[in-house]
């Protein structure tokens, strides 16, 4: 599998779970827009059997080199970005959680959740394609999790997927401000994370971010099928640093807030 099937694939697989996000993806193209991608990110455990560095594995593989980390302290979470030489290619964002700051019943959760798993997928290139490798699961253990950790909940359901993909605003013809494209895509229904405003950062610290809600899909649990959030779309604006290279990193505060936008919305359950 080379690098344009593994990113088709990681692409068809999203789109598939995450229907609403295609729908975001035509209405671009139908303005006439070529959609180019920002980053792609993904979510694990900072357990050494899927932590960061072996997702990263196959980008690595590809050519990918390690650009920067970050630490979420109020979300328990730590990251790592990537990136190809040939800048056509996605960044690649991969961030974990940091389960010896969590109970002794989630670390518990998880370590069988993953101890579950065939040796074979975790050794694979393809750990990073192959979804909820756990099942079956229980709504009550969807629950339970939600109260420490609304990212280890989202896991727990998705497993090994992308998280998001990132629209690259600066690529766009018909649209130059962050703004715009917020306005548009309420225009067209679509729900905006408005947590910490609409806009996470700002032209001065070289980056802007915004993404839209979760969409939610019918999932088989074990108690029956309930819906529950699964994948969102982002879209970013990057600016030049002093020298007038166009900013390429991540802000740890602005991507805090990102990570809500699979919080669980809605009906109180």
């Amino acid at each position: 599998m080379d690098l344009n099937q593994l990113l088709n694939r990681l692409w068809d697989d999203y789109t598939r779970q995450n229907p609403h996000a295609r729908k975001v993806y035509d209405l671009f193209q139908q303005k006439g827009e070529k959609v180019v991608n920002d980053h792609i990110a993904f979510r694990t455990f900072n357990d050494p059997r899927v932590d960061v560095d072996m997702l990263a594995r196959v980008f690595i593989k590809h050519g990918y080199r390690e650009k920067g980390e970050y630490n979420f302290t109020a979300k328990k979470l730590y990251a790592k970005h990537y990136e190809h030489p040939d800048k056509d290619k996605p960044r690649i964002f991969i961030s974990q959680l940091l389960l010896d700051e969590f109970s002794d019943t989630l670390k518990m959760v998880v370590q069988k959740q993953i101890d579950w798993i065939p040796a074979e997928k975790l050794q694979s290139d393809e750990l990073i394609l192959l979804g909820n490798l756990w099942k079956p699961i229980k709504y009550s253990t969807y629950q339970e999790l939600r109260k420490e950790s609304e990212y280890a909940a989202w896991l727990y359901v998705n497993g090994f997927r992308a998280n998001h993909f990132t629209v690259n605003i600066n690529e766009l013809k018909h649209f130059d401000d962050i703004r715009e494209v917020n306005s548009f895509l309420k225009e067209n229904g679509f729900l905006l994370n408005d947590s910490g405003g609409e806009v996470k950062g700002s032209p001065d610290l070289l980056l802007e971010q915004s993404s839209i809600k979760a969409g939610k899909q019918e999932i088989e649990f074990e108690e029956g099928k309930y819906e529950v959030p699964t994948c969102y779309y982002e879209f970013a604006k990057r600016y030049p640093d002093e020298d007038g290279n166009l900013y390429s990193g991540f802000i740890a505060k602005s991507a805090d807030k990102i990570f809500e936008s699979t919080d669980f919305y809605g009906k109180k359950q």
